[in-house]
């Protein structure tokens, strides 16, 4: 008898080990699916210029392409935001990357701006998906004690992804053949091997649903929570608007403005911004959301002024100044917001008040960018370029400075 319970309990110790060893590779794994899916999401950004060159439409145009994006994550966040919860994380991770391919699959076969549009909301939809469901695999994936490291894996993943997609672009579009094919069948080639790893990754939602009743999300904000909710929002509102500057008209800035056409160098300008925000986003958790948000809403607004002054005297060197230091200040300010939020709302409205701050940030993604592109029409790229710096700028300042002084009420 002593020595089947001897047995059983060195099986049991082995089954306990093989578990744990499995899911030390699954959380880097799930991270990197999810970088795969958002480099996916920003690829298209240096290859905005070619589009316009040969399909002749305006600056305006590359924005309202870029803008219909945001207006894919929002609906999902709204509609579905919630969906790996019930029918559980890899089902959504897999619908996710196939709408990343199929996103692939619209610009590869392009044949004018329907295309380019069904592409760009195709893209929205899986980064709505990825948001969610990823961010949630990569943390439960993680082994115990290691929870706060997974955290900051899922932030890298998701904003390295987004900078690695214009890096990866601009590289292939400048020195490689067919610049306009070529990285959209590397991005299919990687998604392929992103599905197959995801499908034997360990599902972390118990007894998922196979038939889940359709419900949408909805945003919740409750009054007991708007105190500390506006500013936050307003702050990631500001810090979202300068990302989007970046990844739909800073390749332009870089060609046109500052008489630089490399790709591969736009590409970079655009990573910088991201690779800039993943480290905002980890010094976070030093500093305390007293101190990151209204620390990183002042460093955005350096980063703007930097932004708006390399187009005023065409030097590339302040533009990627800007963007190192804006993408900090964006990091800092966002994922101080996120923990705010977070920690004010009750439980049971967490999920919704959280979904509301993804809407505000993803609406300033958009918007924004949507008219510096109207503007081109009447003051030109760099007019409407410091047009938006000083807009944007005045918006952080001002958030920056009502959060340093109410400090308490993001505690």
């Amino acid at each position: 008898m002593n020595a089947r319970r001897s047995g059983s309990g060195s099986e049991s110790e082995s089954e306990s080990s093989d578990r744990s060893e499995i899911r030390r590779f699954s959380c880097p794994v799930a991270a990197g699916v999810f970088a795969v899916g958002m480099a996916g999401t920003t690829l298209p950004t240096p290859l905005y210029g070619l589009y316009r060159e040969q399909l002749g439409f305006s600056e305006l145009m590359v924005t309202v392409v870029f803008a219909v994006y945001a207006l894919g994550v929002i609906a999902v966040l709204l509609l579905a935001g919630n969906a790996s919860d019930e029918v559980g994380r890899r089902p959504v991770l897999l619908c996710a990357l196939g709408l990343s391919a199929a996103s692939a699959l619209c610009f590869l076969f392009e044949g004018g701006l329907p295309a380019l549009f069904a592409g760009r909301l195709l893209s929205g939809f899986a980064a709505g998906l990825f948001s969610g469901a990823a961010t949630a695999a990569v943390m439960e994936l993680a082994a115990p004690g290691h929870e706060a490291r997974a955290g900051l894996a899922a932030t890298a993943a998701n904003m390295g992804g987004l900078g690695c997609g214009p890096l990866l672009a601009g590289l292939l579009a400048q020195y490689a053949p067919w610049p306009l094919r070529l990285p959209f069948l590397v991005h299919l080639a990687l998604v392929a091997v992103a599905s197959v790893l995801t499908w034997f990754l360990p599902e972390t939602v118990k007894d998922p649903k196979r038939r889940p009743r359709p419900h949408p999300a909805g945003l919740t904000v409750p009054p007991g929570v708007r105190g500390v909710f506006v500013p936050s929002a307003l702050a990631a509102f500001a810090g979202f608007a300068l990302l989007g500057l970046f990844t739909a008209v800073a390749p332009a800035f870089v060609a046109q403005s500052l008489d630089v056409p490399n790709l591969a160098v736009s590409g970079a300008v655009v990573f910088s911004a991201f690779l800039a925000s993943t480290v905002g986003q980890a010094l976070m958790g030093r500093l305390g959301v007293r101190r990151a948000l209204p620390g990183g809403c002042l460093v955005l607004v350096v980063g703007l002024v930097l932004v708006g002054a390399s187009l005023a005297v065409e030097w590339p060197a302040l533009l990627v100044a800007g963007a190192l230091c804006g993408g900090l200040g964006q990091g800092l300010a966002f994922r101080a917001a996120m923990t705010a939020v977070g920690g004010a709302a009750p439980p049971e409205h967490r999920g919704g008040t959280i979904s509301a701050l993804f809407v505000v940030a993803y609406t300033g993604i958009s918007l924004p960018v949507v008219g510096v592109g109207a503007l081109t029409l009447l003051l030109g790229l760099r007019g409407a370029g410091v047009t938006f710096t000083v807009c944007v700028t005045v918006l952080a300042a001002s958030v920056g400075l009502y959060v340093l002084r109410r400090s308490p009420a993001v505690n």
